[in-house]
């Protein structure tokens, strides 16, 4: 999961800035989202569920819960996934870039000890 980051040196800072601006809407955003989304439910719980169950709110609201719990419960099982494997790119990435660099060494080092 993302956090803020804390940048280690002066150079660093408007890198750091503009990630923990990035991190920062995109939670605004993820707020954004959940309430549209929590008005929807209600709104097809109220529509739907709620006339099965005149006079009772508590089941409606209980109903909602299940529901919101469940939505949620998905989509952070997904993200954590995604999560997942986009961290498994990376480190792949990360190998194929070091082995790069190596194998430029190695060249590197052979042409200088034949001059």
């Amino acid at each position: 999961m993302a956090t803020i980051e804390s940048p280690e040196k002066i150079s660093d800072v408007p890198k750091a800035l503009i990630k923990n601006m990035i991190f920062l809407a995109t939670s605004g955003f993820g707020v954004v989202v959940a309430l549209a989304w929590n008005e929807f439910i209600k709104e097809v719980i109220n529509e739907y569920i709620a006339p099965y169950f005149a006079g009772s709110g508590i089941i409606s609201l209980f109903i909602y819960a299940v529901v919101v719990t469940t939505v949620a419960v998905v989509v952070i099982m997904q993200l954590s996934a995604l999560e997942k494997k986009l961290g498994q790119i990376e480190n792949m990435l990360e190998k194929t870039v070091q082995n790069g660099r190596a194998k430029v060494s190695k060249k590197t080092a052979s042409k200088s000890k034949q001059k």
